[in-house]
């Protein structure tokens, strides 16, 4: 039974709303494939993607694409089934979302690294009808054990394995032998589902935010639009996976909505990150702050001359981070703050990055509300709601969400605090749920986070409860650093910027380097789990 049916794919946002942004010009009302199969026919030699494999035209990627897209049909994918997509970033995860895109179904993708249980929930949620995903991914039999889950999700029906033969699983060179000819692309509505992302994950199962069309390319569109500006040929580095929030600025908004090249490595290594800006040229970068910071620490007698912007999201952004990264790369730093809930926001390519910018109404209107979803007063923090172009339509296979995070105006709660400034700039504090509390009192571990980052010691940083059987819960200050730093000298810092004592960290924990996710940002859980294991006894 199609999704529909059980109304799980209903717009949260009025109807007329959506039509009154396509009259204002914030739509394109045209779906994905066939946007993207304009720039194909308009630039057929533009280079499409470059990656670990290779160049890819347009035209060369359009051929795939409906090689796959006839595949899919065979295998009995059709319009608004769910087909789930676990690839690293490759040629192949690109042309798998422009298919499934062109038989208008939805592509759910999460990354790869993500385990059974994670696996399992989005699949199940989801009534995905398909999978593709890859043979294996280090030690993980991602096939194999995909697989496995046929028999406990009634919607299953195909596991897609690319990079080898898996028994019971169709092997991706069948779609890739089929005859583009026989291809013939569905005309989805523009306001129809096309994509759900996932969140990394900070519920007790991961989001799934469902998108259509329209909202991927007329809000994340116009949004990268913005970074892009009048570069003549932009080429865009995603180092952040594809089949993350940030990430689907990639297929659906680089190519599809741009026509613009896409540079792609299968996963997050600083060499390999190097390397790929010495020798893509990439103009424009997509990453977390983390990543960056370890850039800047191996980016000496690099060529990195082609960056013109950087744009860091996913994380919060600190000054000092904006700083070293400008100056040693010699490009703009743009800090964005979004997320897949339906917000977005970033600085201008010229400006510092010491805020979240103002807020674009195209893409996204923004207020600051209290508890009672009162609107807030310049400078007093409250949670961020958004509502505007690149709004999602809901919440896949949670209703629960829909009730607690949606408005009747099709508005969001993000569950993030913030407040804006007498220049309209909006500034982010943390999350609601990420408040430590220790003894009554609230710590945003964002606020010591950016100014533990000012230390010229220290690389990298995030701040994470331990539970206290006195207070509830005590900060750490989880630091990458060269050398041990003694917690007065900590402390001493924070007291020279005028954080008040009550919420310095308790203790300070030196690493080598942070937990990435799977989505690429720092894994929050594995931090506090390794903390527990080293817990003074």
């Amino acid at each position: 039974m199609k999704l529909v049916a059980d109304q799980l794919l209903e717009d949260l946002v009025p109807h007329e709303l959506r039509r009154s942004w396509a009259a204002a010009g914030n739509y394109l009302d045209r779906d994905i494939y066939a946007l993207f199969h304009e720039h194909a026919t308009t630039n057929p030699g533009r280079t499409a993607v470059l990656d670990a494999d290779g160049v890819l035209s347009y035209a060369e990627l359009d051929v795939l694409v409906q090689r796959l897209a006839v595949g899919l049909a065979g295998l009995g994918v059709g319009e608004r089934d769910v087909v789930a997509v676990q690839l690293p970033n490759g040629h192949l995860a690109c042309a798998f979302d422009l298919a499934i895109a062109a038989v208008g179904a939805i592509a759910l993708p999460y990354p790869v690294g993500r385990g059974d249980r994670e696996a399992w929930s989005l699949l199940s949620r989801s009534r995905a009808v398909a999978v593709v995903t890859a043979t294996s991914y280090g030690d993980y039999l991602c096939a194999e054990r995909t697989r496995a889950m046929l028999g406990d999700l009634p919607s299953l029906r195909t596991v897609i394995a690319v990079g080898g033969e898996v028994a019971g699983c169709v092997p991706v060179s069948a779609l890739l032998r089929c005859d583009p000819a026989r291809f013939t692309p569905s005309t989805p509505d523009p306001d129809g589902p096309a994509r759900i992302l996932v969140t990394s994950g900070s519920e007790a199962e991961p989001k799934m935010v469902l998108y259509s069309h329209n909202a991927l390319i007329g809000g994340r569109g116009r949004f990268m639009g913005v970074l892009l500006g009048k570069t003549p040929e932009p080429r865009v580095y995603i180092m952040v996976p594809l089949a993350s929030s940030y990430g689907s600025n990639g297929t659906a908004v680089t190519l599809a909505t741009h026509g613009a090249t896409l540079i792609l490595r299968p996963k997050f290594d600083v060499d390999i990150a190097l390397a790929a800006i010495e020798e893509d040229r990439p103009t424009h970068v997509l990453a977390v702050p983390t990543m960056f910071r370890m850039i800047t620490d191996n980016s000496a007698r690099r060529d990195t001359s082609s960056l013109r912007v950087v744009a860091l999201g996913g994380a919060a952004l600190d000054p000092a981070t904006a700083d070293r990264v400008r100056e040693s790369l010699g490009c703009s730093v743009v800090n964005v703050y979004g997320s897949a809930d339906g917000v977005n926001c970033h600085t201008a390519v010229d400006g510092l990055p010491h805020s979240a910018g103002r807020p674009n109404p195209d893409v996204a209107r923004v207020s600051i509300v209290d508890d009672d979803l009162r609107v807030l007063p310049d400078g007093e923090v409250g949670e961020i709601v958004s509502l505007g172009p690149m709004s999602p339509m809901r919440y896949v296979g949670a209703p629960e969400l829909n009730a607690r995070y949606r408005l009747t105006d099709g508005s969001v709660r993000t569950g993030d605090l913030g407040h804006f400034d007498a220049d309209g700039h909006l500034h982010v504090v943390g999350r609601r749920k990420d408040i430590i509390i220790r003894g009554g009192l609230n710590i945003s571990p964002a606020e010591v986070e950016g100014l533990l980052a000012t230390h010229p010691a220290i690389r990298d940083v995030v701040c994470v409860p331990v539970s206290d059987p006195v207070l509830g819960e005590r900060l750490c200050a989880c630091v990458v650093a060269d050398r041990d730093l003694p917690l007065v000298e900590v402390t001493a810092h924070l007291a020279a910027q005028g954080l008040e004592p009550r919420k310095f960290p308790e203790r300070v924990v030196v690493l080598g380097e942070l937990p990435l996710g799977p989505a690429g940002k720092v894994d929050r859980r594995a931090v506090q789990e390794l903390i527990a294991s080293r817990a003074p006894r």
